[in-house]
């Protein structure tokens, strides 16, 4: 009989419970990663995240490797690839990480879960990091992910047991059909060893002043630790990265001005788990508000010439053009720009959240869903308990990117535009497009600060005529942040929220 270690975004060897549970059996471990076609047709995967993850599949097969062991790469459904395995070999254990996915993954872990109680095989998750299953009070949602980060690190076995005798490795795998359709230039590498130097050279050097930096995108492209796909699909685990932070954070020899960077990029690892927590807790949030009631705050279809203008980067408003190309050429941006895309889609284009929520998923290569959604939500204004946060891109433009140099790097059309006029390219006359150039770069889709006031006074009447109290509360009780008992918290207005956080790890 065989223990299976079933991988999904946990493709690494260390700090990994179900293959450590596994190398104590004392039964043959075959560790398995299935390629999903169904996955890969979803709207909200891509090519980009497929290479990451292969990427990472080539360095998990060597680490095995250095264990003794091999990785299996099989294509089709798991319960298939199960039920192939109990008759070839034998299965008597299912063991993996919990994930908290879109509505695709959780129903396709249910299915695993009645295939193995149906053929009398023990299933084990375990916890990936401080989110919690079955939460049943949010209140003490903090203590659990502390216990959780502060826990010890498993190190990776020593060696397996062998694979079973009738079990052979395929040579290669091949990539889902669905996920080979967009091109990713300078999409981040995939793999433990990247993530294990990436964290180093942050906690070495790049994280000083981490939280002055990573908001514009000139220099966010170093300041961030760029751990994000490595988080996401799980090439080193959340609580190495927390540990190793806190203990360099805490040397007696770091310098203040590092501590007091480490203490913000810690808090950042809180908020990671803090969204996840939000979509575990109420899976529907992928297809519908958080604030139910806010669904209903757009009706009809989306204007498709903005929405295409929007995934273009050709909207007129130099930085969300340039924002957008540039995720679509890196599969990265930083966070602040991120919120800034969804917030310009919903408010002054005026789009539904889900599309632009689509197109920014398939774009991102650390894309996590439990965090994209909620966050694409919060951006919109559809959670009933934050403030609306209405971006101004030329503001944001002219304090983030002053001299234009993220522009000019992303719009050729803008490369002769002198600084003082490339956040407004629309202003310059004639005489002076001829001169500097801009005549190629395309007009606003609209006047974005009309469009700003048009959509908040469209909220605004809309909260004072559907949403309720009720429905508020409880959006704040299940998923609002806090510490201490709910009663200590003062009772927020639907027209108020809690502080704006920049919630999406970087």
């Amino acid at each position: 009989m065989t223990t299976v270690v079933w991988f999904k975004r946990d493709l690494r060897t260390r700090d990994h419970g179900p293959l450590a549970a596994a190398a104590a059996v004392g039964e043959p471990v075959l560790p398995l990663f299935v390629i999903e076609p169904g996955y890969w047709q979803l709207p909200d995967t891509s090519a980009r995240q497929w290479s990451f993850i292969d990427d990472s599949l080539s360095d998990l097969k060597r680490q095995l490797r250095k264990l003794g062991s091999e990785l299996i790469v099989h294509s089709g459904t798991v319960t298939e690839i199960l039920e192939r395995l109990r008759k070839s070999v034998g299965v008597s254990r299912v063991f993996c990480h919990q994930e908290t996915g879109g509505k695709w993954t959780f129903e396709r872990d249910r299915s695993v879960i009645a295939w193995c109680d149906s053929n009398n095989v023990e299933f084990r998750e375990w916890q990936q990091f401080g989110v919690v299953r079955r939460l049943q009070d949010r209140d003490r949602w903090d203590d659990e992910w502390s216990r959780v980060m502060k826990a010890g690190v498993q190190e990776a076995p020593t060696q397996l047991p062998p694979l079973p005798e009738r079990v052979h490795a395929p040579a290669s795998w091949y990539p889902p059909e669905a996920a080979c359709n967009q091109a990713c230039p300078d999409r981040q590498a995939g793999g433990s060893v990247r993530g294990e130097k990436l964290l180093a050279s942050f906690l070495d050097r790049r994280c000083v002043g981490y939280q002055y930096n990573i908001s514009s995108p000139v220099t966010a492209v170093r300041a961030c630790s760029r751990l994000s796909p490595h988080i996401a699909y799980g090439t080193i685990s959340l609580r190495e990265i927390y540990q190793q932070a806190r203990a360099t954070g805490q040397h007696r020899n770091t310098l203040p001005r590092k501590q007091r960077s480490l203490t913000s990029f810690r808090s950042r690892l809180h908020w990671h788990c803090h969204f996840i927590q939000k979509l575990e807790d109420e899976p529907e949030l992928e297809f519908r508000a958080m604030h139910r009631e806010l669904e209903k705050l757009k009706n009809g279809p989306n204007n498709s010439e903005r929405l295409q203008r929007w995934q273009e980067g050709q909207t007129g408003w130099p930085l969300v053009d340039a924002c957008m190309r540039s995720l679509h050429h890196t599969g990265w941006i930083n966070f602040r720009m991120r919120a800034m895309l969804m917030a310009v889609a919903s408010y002054q284009l005026w789009l539904h959240w889900r599309e632009p929520a689509l197109h920014l998923a398939r774009q991102f290569t650390d894309f996590e869903p439990g965090i994209h959604y909620p966050q694409a939500q919060m951006q919109s204004g559809l959670t009933g308990i934050n403030a609306l946060r209405i971006y101004n891109p030329v503001l944001q433009s002219q304090k983030l990117d002053p001299d234009g140099e993220f522009i000019r790097r992303w719009l050729p059309e803008l490369a002769g535009v002198p600084a003082e006029m490339i956040h407004t390219p629309w202003l310059m006359t004639p005489t002076q497009k001829q001169r500097f150039g801009g005549n190629t770069y395309i007009s606003p889709v609209c006047d974005h600060e009309q469009a700003a006031r048009a959509a908040r006074k469209a909220i605004g009447e809309f909260r004072k005529q559907h949403v309720s109290r009720a429905e508020t509360e409880r959006v704040l009780q299940r998923h609002g942040s806090r510490k201490g008992p709910v009663q200590k918290r003062p009772k927020l207005p639907s027209d108020q929220s809690q502080p704006d956080q920049l919630s999406l790890f970087d």
